[in-house]
């Protein structure tokens, strides 16, 4: 199929405005300071924008075979759109749980519907992981951006516009406008949608298929380690060496930084060896994260195991949701919100992750996110 230029840069685009989820993590810990919140309460933020996952994805996934790929993306960015609005009126606990709510709603219908338009604009190839990985590079450059535009915000001589750290949601939301109006204007041809409509208890069954089931607690794996680095991340450094909250957001900027690097290496690497091999390079990776961050009290050994994670985890979705897709390329749409109901994980992980840090300090959720990292060598033998 001959590529459309404009198509393919509206595509990226999208996966830009997906990555506005990732604000979550340095957002909650403002919120957490602003109102007072204990570890717990202030990880309800990120466990709602995720719990929506669990909803809307399958949903999604038959939508698109109703309204097509394009207008389904269309819908999540009117709904990405509002959420970063409504923190401009205020920053009151309702507020941002309602803004939170409808960035994870839109997130899961974009998620959802976006990585197979991938497959309408590219072409399903075999480098579907490749394509995949480079937009989650475009999504991890608006992911490391989060904490330097929030802290940018919250440090400035005069407050842009008394919003502090929420200028964050200003910028985005201007982004996502123009993403809008990009995606809207530029013709993508998708094909027809496929002859019977799909039902919840059809797209279910799937599960049964142990490459869908197994990828599927992949994918739940990876998005807790990414949610859960993301807000633990900055409490460690605060916590192990007595940091600010506006010097140890720089954490979280560090994994996005080796996050973005990982994709953009990554969608080279998968061309040119096994998905097999860079899976378990990333694993590795990711274990030694594990170990600093349980054992580090050094500056250099904890943003050493960062970096780790952020490299690590970058490509684990791609791997797990290629495998997924192409093991039923007739039913795209249907594994798609499969897939993308695992970052359910984003909610489960942190959850459990607060109470442990409650209990036992950032060790705690250090040790949570370390039983995602032991599923995924696990997963290794079913590449």
């Amino acid at each position: 199929m001959k590529k459309n230029k404009a198509a393919i840069l509206s595509v990226m685009l999208c996966f830009f405005a997906m990555g506005f989820v990732d604000l979550v993590g340095i957002a909650s810990n403002y919120v957490k300071e602003d109102l007072q919140l204990t570890d717990s309460v202030a990880n309800i933020f990120p466990s709602l924008v995720f719990f929506w996952f669990l909803l809307f994805s399958v949903p999604t996934g038959m939508l698109m075979n109703r309204i097509g790929r394009k207008n389904t993306v269309l819908i999540s960015l009117g709904v990405t759109v509002l959420s970063l609005l409504l923190p401009l009126f205020g920053e009151n606990f309702p507020i941002m749980l309602a803004s939170f709510s409808l960035l994870g709603i839109g997130n899961a219908i974009m998620q959802t519907s976006l990585n197979p338009l991938v497959t309408t604009v590219m072409g399903n190839d075999n480098n579907l992981a490749s394509t995949l990985t480079f937009g989650q590079f475009i999504k991890a450059i608006a992911s490391f951006l989060a904490p330097y535009l929030a802290m940018w915000g919250a440090t400035a001589v005069i407050p842009s516009a008394g919003l502090d750290w929420r200028v964050l949601f200003a910028i985005y939301l201007t982004v996502g406008v123009i993403a809008t109006l990009v995606l809207w204007s530029t013709r993508i041809q998708e094909e027809n949608a496929e002859g019977k409509a799909s039902s919840f208890t059809g797209c279910f069954k799937l599960l049964a298929q142990p490459i869908i089931l197994l990828s599927f607690i992949g994918i739940m794996c990876h998005v807790g380690i990414d949610v859960g680095t993301n807000t633990t991340a900055p409490k460690l450094l605060i916590e192990r060496l007595g940091m600010t909250l506006n010097e140890a957001a720089f954490a979280t900027s560090l994994y996005f930084i080796f996050r973005t690097i990982g994709c953009f290496t990554g969608s080279f690497f998968l061309r040119i060896l096994k998905a097999r091999t860079f899976f378990i390079i990333s694993v590795v990776m990711m274990a030694l994260s594990m170990l600093g961050m349980c054992i580090g009290s050094e500056k250099w050994i904890l943003f050493a195991a960062i970096a780790l994670v952020g490299y690590g985890n970058s490509n684990i979705f791609s791997i797990c949701f290629a495998n997924a897709m192409q093991a039923l390329p007739q039913q795209q749409n249907e594994v798609s919100g499969l897939m993308i109901m695992g970052l359910f994980g984003g909610t489960v992980f942190p959850l459990l992750m607060g109470f442990a840090s409650d209990a036992m300090g950032q060790l705690g959720a250090v040790l949570v996110m370390s039983v995602g990292v032991i599923y995924l060598f696990s997963y290794i033998r079913k590449l």
